[in-house]
């Protein structure tokens, strides 16, 4: 057994360490991710709109993980608490307990990805890259779902994971979390068993700490602030805010401009309706339930109250929508930045895309809303607009542009291809090819012409527009002339500051039952 420890170790080694001429040869641009989730309804949703645009990534791994709110235990009767969860509030006395909100046999991503199977070949007609059904069933595991936040073992799923970080494929690899982060911090832990003792530690921690990038909706177990945080400080933790809200209860602090995308008609019409997936998408008063007699899941039920579902037992914490209207993907803005859809979202340090704005929360200022610090967060469960008021407020922050009608125009677009089995019944994106580079340097005072060409796959018409995305309400303003022109001229303030960062978007619109978006990002250097 020592011998084959030593082996394998070697073998990690080995990997991190392979030569630059092998790395350079992953000429594959797509982003590497891996997705872990509990077995949250809104997890199966944003997972339906993830599989959708699997095309755009080199998925990894498909983790089954647990939470607070979600896990499976252990099988042999052992109890299990935290104190202060959901389970010992509100007047419930629901644990000590086996096992928490956790279906017997649950398989929420074997059912998605067999969903997907059934569409697979609609979706190759719009798109050739899609990953095949096949080989996302190969990447399905379940990771540390005992108890919440218990990493005390290796599992299937924190295996995969630590098999991606060590191996020698250029990073970055993102990783989800929409649940807890147990089986993320156990493959850390077991890398750092591996190699602490080691001469090459510091350089192999180094290397990860630079590969990995973790992608959370919140720290719902508290593993990120016992372990990984502590241990692997240097691992980036990217969090979004600002941005379209995919959360539950979106409805509730909607626009006007935005509100037609969550009722119950225009739901049926784009989403619901659209064969295998549009099935499993969970909405309002569908008649489901995730597990049978939970408390907190009363939203596949019609037909009563608030007040009549408090008196059924239920705890009503979010008033009950029309049947049909949008329920929630309160995780679906991790990976949205990481679409290629042409705002290179996927650089942190730009201003953001569909799935919000980067931000580094202050430790002094923010609040956790998985937080267990009851003096705190109040809420049961946060939506992302809750979620916006408790994170730390940037009064120097720009406006954010108004992403989620583009966010959701294209996702009907896409559940459309899963039911249309000819290329010319449905809509895809413009294509835009910038006649100048996505990167220009330029000078004080000034002027450059720019120029695009845009073709629409469909025939389409289509609007353009070119406009700055500001971070800051005090960046350098540009003049901008013929925004709705190919042919452009910018004009550089002459007070412009060296080294200040521009950024100018193309975007066009085409017309189409379903439109689609599509931008060209430029990123202007002031030299």
């Amino acid at each position: 057994m020592k011998t084959y420890q030593s082996i394998t170790i070697l073998l990690l080694t080995l990997s991190l360490f392979t030569s630059t001429k092998i790395l350079a040869s992953n000429t594959n641009t797509k982003p590497r991710i891996i997705i872990t989730a509990d077995p949250e309804l809104d997890d199966n949703n944003s997972l339906i709109r993830f599989l959708l645009y699997s095309n755009d990534f080199n998925i990894e791994g498909l983790v089954y993980a647990s939470s607070q709110f979600h896990w499976k235990g252990d099988g042999k009767g052992t109890k299990f608490m935290v104190p202060g969860r959901e389970y010992t509030k509100y007047g419930l006395n629901l644990c000590p307990c086996e096992s928490y909100r956790w279906k017997n046999g649950e398989r929420f991503i074997h059912e998605a990805v067999e969903a997907y199977e059934k569409v697979y070949q609609n979706l190759l007609v719009h798109n050739a890259n899609y990953p095949s059904p096949a080989y996302l069933k190969s990447k399905i595991k379940y990771g540390n779902v005992e108890f919440e936040g218990d990493f005390s073992k290796d599992t299937e799923g924190s295996n995969l994971i630590k098999k991606i970080i060590l191996d020698s494929i250029a990073g970055p690899i993102y990783i989800t979390a929409w649940g807890g982060q147990s089986t993320i911090a156990r493959a850390l832990k077991s890398i750092e068993d591996d190699f602490k003792n080691t001469k090459n530690w510091n350089i192999i921690k180094q290397k990860i700490s630079k590969k990995v990038v973790l992608l959370p909706s919140g720290d719902q177990d508290n593993t990120y602030a016992s372990y990984i945080k502590p241990n692997w400080p240097e691992i980036e933790y990217r969090q979004y805010k600002n941005g379209p809200n995919y959360g539950y209860g979106a409805q509730l602090s909607t626009n006007a401009e935005n509100e037609r995308f969550f009722t119950p008609s225009w739901m049926q019409q784009n989403i619901s309706s659209k064969g295998a997936l549009g099935e499993i998408y969970r909405v309002w008063g569908d008649g489901k339930q995730s597990v049978k007699n939970d408390r907190f899941d009363y939203f596949g039920i019609d037909g009563y109250t608030n007040e009549q579902l408090k008196q059924m037992g239920y705890i009503v914490w979010m008033p009950k929508q029309a049947k049909g209207s949008w329920l929630g993907e309160g995780d679906t803005g991790t990976f949205m930045n990481l679409l290629n859809n042409g705002l290179n979202a996927i650089e942190n340090n730009n201003p953001g895309g569909w799935g919000g704005r980067p931000f580094n929360p202050d430790p002094a200022t923010f609040i956790d809303p998985f937080s267990n610090d009851t003096s705190k967060v109040k809420e049961l469960v946060i939506s992302a607009a809750t979620y916006d008021k408790l994170s730390e407020v940037d009064l120097n922050a720009a406006a954010f542009p108004n992403f989620f009608t583009a966010a959701q125009d294209d996702f009907a677009a896409r559940m459309d291809w899963t039911v249309k089995n000819n290329y010319k019944l449905a809509n895809h994106a413009p294509v835009i090819q910038l006649i100048n580079n996505n990167e220009i340097l330029v000078k004080p005072g000034e002027t450059i012409n720019l120029e695009a060409t845009v073709k629409d796959p469909d025939g389409d018409a289509y609007s353009i527009k070119w406009w700055q995305f500001l971070k800051h309400k005090n960046d350098t303003k540009i003049k901008i002339s013929n925004i709705s022109s190919l042919l452009t001229s910018i004009e550089i303030p002459k007070d412009a500051t060296t080294k200040q960062i521009i950024y100018l978007v193309f975007e066009v619109v085409d017309k189409n039952t379903i439109p689609i978006t599509s931008y060209e990002m430029i990123k202007i250097t002031v030299n």
